[in-house]
This record gives C-alpha cells, sequence and structure tokens, in this order.
C-alpha cells in the first residue's frame, strides 16, 4: 500500500481538536472521511501532533496509506474537494516510503501564538487571536522566556493530563516579536522544539504574558520552571491565538 505525506491546513474552531471524537467533529475524523469517499474502507492517519480544540494548523503533518497508486497531486486536489465545506486544506502531497511515520519520524515541531493589543473587541480575528487589552513590555518578556531555552524538566508548564512518559523537554527556541497586524499591534510567539509536552506552548505564552503585564518580574519564570509544580505556572492562555506552523524531517519531504 502506498504511503503519502500530507500537508494540511485548518482552522480549529469548529473542531474538538485532533483527533478523532465518537461524537464531536474533529480534523483527523474529517480527513478520514474524505479518504472514505476515495476509496470506501475504514481509513486511519497519523499526524505529527495531536492538536487540542480550538488550535489551528498551518504546518501540520499526516501520512496515509492507500490502496491505489495515486498521483499525489490529484489525491489532494481529490480530498480538498470531499472536504468542503470543512475548514480543512490538504496544501501539499508527496509519496513516502512505507516505513515513514508522520509522528515518530519528526525531529522538530513549530508553534507560533498570536496576541492582539487593542481594547476594542476583535471581529474579523475572532477564534485567531488572543486579545488583551493592556499594553505589554517585550523585553521583558523575552528575558523571562530566556529562562525556558534549552533542556529542562517543564513540569510546572505540563498539564496534568500530559501522558508523556517524562516532562523533561529541550525548548531549543522562544521568539518573541512586535508587529503591526491588520487588526491591530501583535505579539507573535514562535517556538521550537523537538517535541512539546500537552499545553507547554500555552502555559509558556500565558505566563510570559504576566511578565509583559508587569505583573511578574521575569527572574519569577525561572523560579517557577525550577519550582516543577504546576501551581507555580501562571494562567494557561486560550487555544485559539495557537498554530502548528511546521514539522521537520531529517529528510524534507515538502
Amino acid at each position: 500500500m502506498p504511503r503519502y505525506a500530507l500537508l494540511v491546513e485548518y482552522d480549529g474552531r469548529p473542531f474538538a481538536g485532533w483527533q478523532r471524537q465518537a461524537d464531536q467533529p474533529s480534523v483527523q475524523g474529517a480527513i478520514e472521511a474524505a479518504l472514505a469517499r476515495l476509496e470506501p474502507r475504514a481509513h486511519t492517519i497519523a499526524a505529527a501532533g495531536r492538536t487540542d480544540a480550538g488550535v489551528h494548523a498551518r504546518g501540520q503533518v499526516a501520512h496515509c496509506d492507500m490502496v491505489k497508486d495515486w498521483d499525489p497531486f490529484r489525491l489532494s486536489e481529490a480530498l480538498n474537494h470531499h472536504l468542503k465545506p470543512a475548514p480543512v486544506a490538504i496544501r501539499a502531497c508527496r509519496v513516502v516510503p512505507d516505513d515513514w511515520h508522520a509522528r515518530f519520524s519528526a525531529v522538530e515541531r513549530r508553534y507560533m501564538f498570536r496576541l492582539l493589543m487593542r481594547r476594542a473587541p476583535a471581529t474579523l480575528e475572532t477564534g485567531q487571536v488572543w486579545r488583551v487589552m493592556h499594553p505589554l513590555d517585550v523585553e521583558a518578556m523575552r528575558a523571562g522566556a530566556a529562562f525556558l531555552v534549552g533542556q529542562h524538566d517543564f513540569t510546572t508548564f505540563r498539564s496534568v493530563m500530559c501522558q508523556s512518559h517524562s516532562p523533561v523537554k529541550t525548548l531549543d527556541e522562544i521568539r518573541i516579536e512586535q508587529v503591526e497586524g491588520a487588526a491591530g499591534p501583535e505579539i507573535r510567539f514562535s517556538l521550537r522544539a523537538r517535541s512539546f509536552l500537552h499545553n507547554q506552548v500555552r502555559s509558556i505564552v500565558g505566563t510570559l504574558e504576566r511578565v509583559g503585564a508587569g505583573a511578574w518580574p521575569p527572574s519569577r519564570v525561572g523560579e517557577a520552571l525550577a519550582a516543577r509544580d504546576r501551581a507555580a505556572c501562571g494562567p494557561v492562555c486560550p487555544p485559539h491565538g495557537l498554530y502548528l506552523t511546521g514539522v521537520g524531517y531529517p529528510d524534507p519531504v515538502f
């Protein structure tokens, strides 16, 4: 059975997350249903990361196994046709080796979080950014973020529901930039690591927001990390500003 890698983009608002749910819409379920329209049978696909409800993706990667030897372009076009009107798109499709795996072959995941600073409610950006009504100090947040780069025990920034075997992760990069978005000034957090714990990115961004607002000194981020205690974490920010932007592999696929 030929295996195909899929580069997937989706708006997470209507979904209960990536993972297939028995009674709620999911991104995985939408793609598997589209595959069943092409080859009528039960399909099971795997993804590089299981995003939560409300989280978006611009560069999710999944793989599927097909019976027919599909031309990759025709497969992506057929899937996009059958995915309508769900806000899911197959941006690219490639043939990959039989032992290639979207999750286990990955060596890097990249996330971005968008935070909009304005008092007026978000309208066109609803569900795509986290709006805060106060200005944030970018330099202070960068100083706080510096404590988190490298290999650490991230128990403080880990959901109690996390199923990872170990809280130790290596955070390769946190980049924090202020840009002028169409709806107003945004803070964009870009994080890169081989893998992340459940809610790690949202916990980090929520904590750094407290630093930017002046409620925490930057040094408190280091103290929270060292505590290895979930109670030491700042607020967990909402999911709708979070995007899975890319997945890296030893041999680039897309």
